[in-house]
């Protein structure tokens, strides 16, 4: 892609998108900790919060990274949108990792399939929240598309 979208017109509901998956890491996490308290910080048990398996570790990271998104999704702006693409990459890449290492003694983080899945979705729609939530000034917005209808 050459270039984000400036002042895209579905930057709005996008942004309530990322807000609500940041709501959701965070819930998640808020709550993994209160069923893992105590446990080792690494631990490869059975405790299962919203349908997703975790430990200490994968609690506490999926409160930090729910409440950066989060806290980016009510600021808004280009803060937002540089966020979002790192934390929407950086989501996906990790449930990529927990996929290759489920069946292995790698699996730190204590992750099933389903976290997998759900970190891959919530990733999707946070990685696309900072991919149309680019702001300009009107001037901008109208030099881009105006350039875009010359290149098209």
């Amino acid at each position: 892609m050459s270039h984000y979208p400036l002042n895209h017109h579905l930057r709005q509901p996008y942004r309530w998108l990322t807000a609500v998956a940041g709501l959701y890491l965070t819930l998640f996490g808020v709550m993994g900790i209160v069923v893992t308290w105590g446990d080792p910080f690494f631990n490869r048990g059975s405790d299962w919060v919203l349908g997703l398996r975790t430990n200490p570790a994968t609690a506490w990271l999926s409160t930090v990274a729910g409440l950066i998104v989060l806290v980016s999704a009510l600021i808004g702006g280009n803060l937002h949108h540089r966020v979002n693409l790192v934390m929407g990459w950086g989501i996906m890449a990790a449930a990529m990792t927990m996929m290759a290492t489920i069946q292995t003694d790698a699996n730190v983080m204590n992750a099933s399939m389903s976290n997998v899945v759900v970190l891959t979705v919530l990733g999707l729609l946070i990685l696309v929240g900072g991919l149309y939530g680019k702001v300009g000034s009107d001037e901008d917005s109208r030099r881009e598309h105006e350039a875009a209808l010359n290149r098209g």
